[in-house]
């Protein structure tokens, strides 16, 4: 009788292993494939932490159009900028010529490094007799159309050796258009040369002075044939 039990329960204990044992075996193998949904028990709520790899995305996107906006505003800078010296001047009435004398006095000494003074205040020099000048300096209003328009048809345009001043007008753009290097005129170059119109062409003239040539541009006509 006991024997009977025993052998009884152990045939519950042996079938009750192998039920585990092939549901088991059937969740390891069969995978979210076999899975069904079982009902709900109790309540269910959001996840309230964010998902970590949106937010690494989100905050690389917001980096990169940080980035995108600071190197826009640079470029923005650059392509505005204009020198706190920059001159203005009226356009030339009539075509003129002029010599502008560049003998210089010092207003200070010039030391010679051991001591003593290479050039004392007040020693009257002429740049051109030190320094080789081979450049042609062209003055122009970038704002002015008609200004641009003589430039670009003039001689000077293609020239290699012409330094390009401007006293108006967008640099970087006149810089596109004209594929050369475009500068500001500022106050003391305007001095230097004594400068008045524009536009004006610079040359040096016989070793000693530098020419300076303003030249009368007619306005350009609006639809009406009114200058502008």
């Amino acid at each position: 009788m006991i024997i009977t039990r025993m052998s009884n329960r152990a045939s519950v204990f042996y079938r009750s292993i192998t039920v585990i044992s092939a549901v088991v075996f059937v969740l390891t193998t069969c995978g979210p494939a076999c899975a069904k949904t079982v009902g709900r028990s109790g309540n269910i709520y959001r996840i309230a932490e964010p998902d970590a790899r949106k937010e690494l995305e989100d905050k690389a996107a917001s980096s990169d159009l940080k980035e995108r906006i600071k190197k826009e505003e640079i470029a923005n800078k650059i392509k505005r900028y204009r020198p706190s010296n920059v001159v203005n001047l009226p356009p030339a009435k009539k075509d003129r010529t002029s010599l502008v004398d560049m003998t210089y006095t010092l207003e200070f000494d010039i030391p010679d490094g051991k001591g003593g003074v290479l050039y004392p205040k007040g020693f009257i020099f002429n740049p051109l007799d030190y320094i080789p000048f081979s450049r042609t300096i062209v003055v122009l209003n970038g704002a002015a159309e008609n200004e641009v328009d003589w430039f670009t048809a003039s001689e000077y345009f293609k020239r290699t050796d012409v330094v390009l001043l401007i006293t108006d007008g967008m640099w970087k753009e006149l810089m596109h258009r004209f594929k050369r290097n475009v500068f500001y005129l500022t106050e003391p170059v305007r001095a230097r040369f004594r400068l008045s119109y524009t536009p004006s062409v610079i040359v040096k003239k016989d070793n000693k002075y530098m020419e300076v040539k303003e030249i009368h541009v007619p306005a350009k006509k609006d639809s009406a044939g009114r200058r502008n």
